[in-house]
């Protein structure tokens, strides 16, 4: 039983620290974004009408191959890179390392470009 008390809480207390937390994930957004900028990739800010912020990061030239990446709070106080599509299941790298995780971001779309790249 504590068990299951313990999840609701930590659940609970992640979706109160991402909801409060905009302007931070917003922060976080920005310098994935400075660090994508110079490897070529394009992207657009979808801050204000989400309800969760977000940064399309696409290929130059075409919008169909893309990633959606939000900055969403883990526990232990920290914050970490997700694909928006697959929610907290997303996880790609933690906040703290934006070059380490505009790598990852770079690979996956590189993948979806090349699938057998992987």
């Amino acid at each position: 039983m504590g068990e299951v008390l313990s999840a609701q809480v930590e659940r609970s207390v992640l979706y109160l620290r991402t909801r409060l937390g905009r302007r931070t994930a917003c922060r976080y957004l920005e310098v994935l974004a400075l660090t994508l900028r110079p490897q070529g990739w394009r992207f657009v800010k979808l801050y204000r009408p989400a309800a969760v912020p977000l940064l399309r990061v696409y290929v130059n030239g075409t919008e169909e191959i893309a990633i959606e990446v939000s900055a969403l709070p883990v526990p232990g106080g920290e914050w970490a890179y997700h694909d928006a599509r697959l929610g907290r299941r997303g996880y790609l790298h933690p906040c703290t390392d934006a070059d380490a995780a505009a790598k990852v971001v770079g690979d996956l779309l590189k993948h979806r470009m090349f699938p057998s790249t992987w």
